[in-house]
C-alpha cells in the first residue's frame, strides 16, 4: 500500500512550498505526492523540481463537480493510504462587499469552503491513525478584517470546521490543523481587486512562505488544532478577543483605510 500526501493549490505559493517540504520528508516517509491545481504546466514544473518523492500532477479545477469524482475514483481504485491532506487552494479579493460583486463573492465561498469540505469528505475514509490534515485558513479568519468581508468569513469557516474536525477525529488518531498566517507574497496579491485596500491591509507586513509551511507541518505533527505562525499576530488575536467587534472594526478603519 502506497503512502501518499495530497496537496491542493499545489502549482504555486503555499501549496507549492508544501510539496517542496514534503518532498524533503519533513512530514515523514512517503511513496508519492499527489499535486492538484488547475495549471498542468505549472504542476509539471513542480514535479520536476522534486527529487526525493515522485510527484503526480493532477490538473483539476476544484470548482467543478467532476474534479471530486475523479479524485474519489483515484483513491478507490489505487492501493493508497493518505498520510497528509493539505487544503491550500483558495483566493480572496479586497474591497467592499458590493464592489467585489456576486460572482467573486460566490466563487470565494465555493473554493475556500465547499471545495475544502468535499476534499475532507472524500479523503478522510482513506486516512488512518497518524494521518494529518492541514487546512489553510488566515489571520483574517481569526480577526475579521475590513474590506475582506467574504474572504474573512470563508476563512473563519475553515478555522471553526478544522477545530471541530480535530475534536471529532482525535480519538481515531487523525489530527486537523488550521493555519492562520498574515499576508504572504504569493499570487494571492497578483489580482487583489481593490489595490488601494490591499495596500492598506498589507501594512501589517508579510510572512515568509517557507516559514509558514514549516510551522504548519510542525504544529500538525504535534497535533495542534490551530497554528498562528506570527508572534505579533498571536498577541493581536488574543487582544481582539477582549474587545467588542465594533471597536475592532473602528481600529481597523483607522489603521488600514
Amino acid at each position: 500500500m502506497q503512502r501518499i500526501a495530497l496537496v491542493t493549490g499545489a502549482s504555486s505559493g503555499v501549496g507549492k512550498e508544501f510539496v517542496r517540504q514534503l518532498d524533503l520528508q519533513r512530514g515523514g516517509p512517503l511513496d508519492a505526492i499527489w499535486a492538484i491545481a488547475r495549471s498542468k504546466d505549472s504542476l509539471q514544473e513542480v514535479a520536476r523540481s522534486c527529487t526525493n518523492i515522485p510527484v503526480l500532477p493532477i490538473p483539476l479545477d476544484l470548482t467543478r463537480d467532476e474534479s471530486f469524482s475523479r479524485i474519489q475514483e483515484m483513491l478507490e481504485t489505487q492501493n493508497v493510504v493518505v498520510e497528509w491532506l493539505v487544503n491550500s487552494a483558495g483566493f480572496g479579493k479586497f474591497g467592499d462587499f458590493v464592489t467585489v460583486g456576486d460572482n467573486q463573492n460566490a466563487s470565494m465561498v465555493q473554493l475556500n469552503c465547499l471545495a475544502l469540505v468535499r476534499m475532507c469528505s472524500i479523503v478522510l475514509p482513506h486516512m488512518h491513525s497518524g494521518s494529518r490534515v492541514i487546512n489553510m485558513a488566515s489571520i483574517a479568519g481569526a480577526i475579521p478584517q475590513v474590506m475582506l468581508a467574504t474572504y474573512s468569513a470563508t476563512k473563519a469557516f475553515v478555522l471553526e470546521l478544522s477545530r471541530m474536525l480535530d475534536h471529532e477525529l482525535a480519538p481515531c488518531g487523525i489530527r486537523v490543523t488550521a493555519v492562520c498566517p498574515k499576508f504572504m507574497k504569493t499570487k494571492f496579491l497578483d489580482e487583489p481587486g481593490d489595490s488601494q485596500s490591499a495596500d492598506g491591509m498589507c501594512r501589517i507586513g508579510f510572512e515568509d512562505v517557507s516559514h509558514v509551511v514549516s510551522k504548519a507541518i510542525d504544529y500538525a505533527i504535534m497535533g495542534k488544532a490551530t497554528c498562528i505562525p506570527s508572534l505579533h499576530m498571536k498577541l493581536l488575536y488574543a487582544a481582539s478577543r477582549c474587545m467588542p467587534r465594533s471597536v475592532l472594526f473602528k481600529l481597523e478603519d483607522i489603521l488600514f483605510r
